[in-house]
């Protein structure tokens, strides 16, 4: 049995950062993998998503925005499969810098799946290793359709297999993955219809935003269908695909995507063979340090369940390596004032607490909102008016910003510096007191009244 200092079992963000950080201070570390070196982020996840991104948003600035500035430019082809087969060479790219990164810092590396045989025994194909420190890193997967014809829906792993753009596609799900691919394809020129539960997608963000997503996707002639509810999806003698609601509604397309949440790796892991605990979702338990209920054993990443975010993992990965091989032993992640943001059309970006959830938390004459919707310049010229809407929102009298959202373009890369302050507990004073920069959005931010 080889012995190591450290086994990290995921190669996704959290795993490889994590590695990465304790190999530094001269851990003996191994990293076991079983697919693509990467995870999720790289490989279905934030890196292939932000690239279509972009091809979308180029092509909706090309075909919609151009000719208001007096540019006419024809497309004379957009080729999907030649943008996939961009997208993929690209990501081959990042594994070869993940794995310099990994050798530079002397980190083992084994391709195979692994199982616990006990809290610090692990068997990867056929062999077994021991550390006195292990990590799971495991991440997550997308959750499948149960309803009858489920099976005929693709998951954003299998968006990212398509090499040939749909004309027609059926969206179901309600959350940022549904709202990100559904904005991309129709950016793309396909013809989306998203269907979702309940009387808005995006719940658990600030309802502003979904508002005023849902109003800038139908301006830019998506379909969206609320309170709908599947309940079969029938494949038509074309090839296409039917999706049969409870309301009686039928929708038909070349795909049907589902978006509608992700699920845990734990359960081929062999943790039954050890003491650490699950939650009721399959979740792994942690304490603020990262550890789980077995000593010497830890998780981060999606595999936890807290905030399912490509830098939250790498972060808290690294904070873990600092504390136990670094001396840095009160050495945590806050997950409180996480910025994130969601790479719709336009984009969203936000942190902190929603008016609701402040509200509820803090009562209602506590909190004060500050708000602003307008135009921003990039409109100025156009017979197109996309608004862009911005929001404070404020504690106390001395108005500490305890949540701030918004949606228009740009806002994505307005948010970091915004982000910073807040997490330093900045206040509407603060910002108040903050030159603005002109012409710009987010002079909004500090001239709010």
């Amino acid at each position: 049995m080889k012995e190591f200092d450290y086994i990290v079992v995921g190669g996704g963000s959290g795993g490889i950062a994590s590695a990465n950080r304790a190999g530094m201070y001269g851990a003996k570390v191994l990293l076991i993998e079983g697919n693509k070196i990467g995870g999720t982020c790289v490989n279905v996840g934030c890196v292939p998503k932000k690239v279509m991104w972009q091809a979308s948003s180029m092509l909706e600035m090309i075909e919609r925005d151009a000719p208001s500035y007096g540019v006419q430019a024809d497309i004379e082809k957009f080729d999907f499969k030649e943008l996939v087969a961009r997208r993929e060479k690209y990501i081959d790219f990042l594994h070869g810098a993940y794995y310099r990164g990994l050798d530079s810092n002397h980190v083992e590396r084994i391709e195979g799946y692994a199982t616990f045989k006990s809290d610090h025994v692990i068997s990867v194909n056929g062999e077994e290793y021991t550390a006195p420190n292990v990590l799971i890193a495991t991440g997550g997967r997308p959750s499948q359709m149960t309803i009858p014809g489920g099976e005929f829906a693709i998951d954003s792993n299998g968006f990212f297999e398509l090499t040939e753009q749909p004309k027609d596609v059926v969206v179901l799900g309600a959350g940022y993955i549904a709202a990100e691919l559904s904005g991309v394809l129709q950016g793309m020129g396909t013809q989306v219809h998203w269907a979702f539960r309940h009387s808005r997608p995006l719940r658990t963000f600030d309802k502003m935003l979904a508002d005023n997503l849902v109003e800038i996707y139908r301006e830019n002639k998506m379909k969206l269908y609320d309170h709908h509810v599947a309940k079969e999806i029938r494949q038509n003698a074309d090839g296409t695909y039917s999706v049969y609601f409870e309301n009686g509604n039928v929708l038909t397309g070349d795909q049907v995507l589902f978006a509608g949440g992700r699920l845990p790796n734990t359960d081929k892991l062999g943790l039954e063979n050890t003491s650490v605990t699950l939650n009721e979702k399959g979740f792994v338990i942690v304490d603020k340090y990262q550890n789980t209920t077995s000593e010497g054993v830890y998780a981060v990443g999606d595999v936890i369940g807290k905030i399912d975010l490509t830098p939250v993992a790498i972060a808290a990965g690294r904070r873990l390596s600092e504390r136990v091989f670094n001396g840095k032993s009160e050495e945590f992640l806050d997950y409180e004032n996480v910025p994130t943001v969601i790479f719709t059309h336009p984009t969203i970006a936000t942190i902190g607490l929603s008016e609701a959830d402040a509200v509820e938390r803090y009562g209602k004459e506590q909190i004060k909102i500050y708000r602003s919707r307008f135009t921003p310049m990039y409109f100025a010229l156009s017979d197109y008016r996309q608004k862009c809407e911005m929001k404070l929102v404020c504690l106390g009298e001395e108005e500490k910003i305890i949540g701030l959202h918004a949606i228009g373009v740009g806002v994505d890369e307005m948010l970091q510096g915004f982000a910073v302050a807040i997490k330093m507990g900045a206040t509407k004073k603060d910002f108040d007191d903050t030159v603005a920069i002109h012409p710009t959005g987010s002079e909004e931010f500090v001239t709010m009244r």
